[in-house]
């Protein structure tokens, strides 16, 4: 069977205990995702970096579609923050040498206390599009690594 989308577990997580995505509801559009081991997120403060969270996960899909990486409703409640609001991935991610694919969530903390992520606590949610191209694109450029690597192109 060809493979159209989905999730895998990364090299070196095989045997952690790594839940493959779900939705929750049949009218779900994404996918929960859950962190892959404990994390503490420190508070906030100017000039810190967010905080990567691993997931043990790495997502397929077709070369004519991409994947956001969402904050879930309860995060902001708790005082966790995604940078971006949401995390961009290409077709191309999947399986770089860099990193295998590997999903990360970054987050910052905006309580007034550390917070403890625990392995298996959903952390954020995928949500697999379509996306178009302009008339007359010509890229033609491979990804040569991972995170943050089509910068270096």
């Amino acid at each position: 069977m060809e493979k159209t989308r989905g999730f895998e577990i990364v090299k070196g997580y095989e045997n952690k205990g790594i839940n493959l995505p779900i939705r929750k509801t049949k009218r779900a559009a994404a996918y929960d995702i859950e962190a892959a081991e404990d994390v503490i997120v420190p508070v906030y403060k100017p000039g810190i970096k967010p905080t990567l969270i691993p997931t043990g996960l790495k997502a397929y899909c077709q070369d004519d579609e991409c994947f956001l990486l969402l904050s879930r409703s309860g995060g902001p409640k708790k005082g966790l923050l995604t940078p971006h609001g949401l995390g961009l991935i290409d077709a191309d991610y999947y399986e770089n040498p860099n990193n295998d694919g590997h999903l990360f969530v970054q987050v910052f903390n905006c309580s007034d206390h550390e917070l403890l992520i625990k392995k298996g606590d959903a952390i954020a949610q995928v949500l697999f599009m379509k996306y178009l191209i302009c008339d007359g694109d010509n890229a033609t450029g491979t990804r040569q690594g991972g995170f943050g690597s089509t910068d270096k192109q």
